[in-house]
């Protein structure tokens, strides 16, 4: 019997994977041309941000805001948990997000960011910190919010890791109107199912995740932003951001 029960199970969850990926397929033929009718006008595309949104309400988010999103002028720093953290993010407060250079070249996923403006660095280039700190500064005064997760990797949502300060320094000297607004994204009961640890196939967890049965709430809290002139360096950037996000 426990056999047939895991059997059952098991194509359920197939099929409930498929029905996800084609409710995707289908919101993003829908949001292509319009985002291409948005850019021919010059006009900014908000499509990205709501397709993004979309696909994480079709794998089983019930998204609850608290505190008002700043929607220009900020760099957002947010505890990351997995590659949810980005639908969330962007669907929320339309960010361009800072990502590794490898996410480029990824099928797909690569050609999304890409849509969606992300701005990619080489991170593992210590003799090019420079060049990505000049892109995030760039990437800034566009006006567009940009987010980055200072852990530098993926958490359990149990514990937050430290903040490592390298992506502050493009705010040393601040950028004139730019403020760092801290983001505490919780997960509740779901963060065990969503979270992506380091042990984790990038594939693996994405089957995971469609296969997921049922909904689950969401809250993005977002924090007062603070000033960058206010603190002297990198590091009392970092430490401010992740003092407010630890206290909420």
């Amino acid at each position: 019997m426990a056999v047939i029960a895991h059997r059952d199970a098991d194509s359920k969850g197939g099929l409930r994977a498929a029905g996800r990926l084609s409710c995707i397929v289908a919101a993003l033929l829908i949001a292509l041309p319009l985002h291409g009718a948005w850019r021919l006008v010059g006009r900014a595309s908000p499509w990205p941000r709501r397709f993004l949104r979309r696909v994480a309400v079709i794998l089983g988010a019930d998204i609850r805001v608290v505190g008002q999103p700043l929607h220009r002028d900020v760099m957002i720093a947010a505890n990351h948990l997995s590659w949810f953290d980005i639908l969330l993010l962007a669907g929320t407060a339309g960010t361009r997000f800072v990502a590794k250079a490898e996410v480029a070249a990824l099928p797909l996923i690569g050609w999304l960011a890409g849509l969606n403006r992300t701005v990619f660095v080489a991170r593992g280039d210590r003799l090019g910190v420079g060049d990505q700190v000049a892109s995030i500064r760039a990437a800034l005064a566009e006006h567009q919010p940009i987010a980055i997760f200072p852990e530098g990797t993926t958490g359990d949502d149990l514990d937050l890791l430290p903040f490592k300060p390298a992506l502050f320094a493009a705010l040393v000297p601040p950028v004139p109107g730019i403020r760092i607004q801290p983001v505490r994204i919780d997960y509740g009961a779901a963060a065990g199912d969503l979270a992506w640890l380091g042990t984790d196939p990038g594939d693996a967890h994405a089957r995971r995740v469609l296969r997921r049965p049922g909904r689950f709430s969401v809250t993005l809290h977002y924090l007062d932003p603070f000033d960058p002139a206010d603190h002297p360096d990198r590091k009392a950037l970092a430490a401010e951001a992740r003092a407010r996000i630890a206290n909420a």
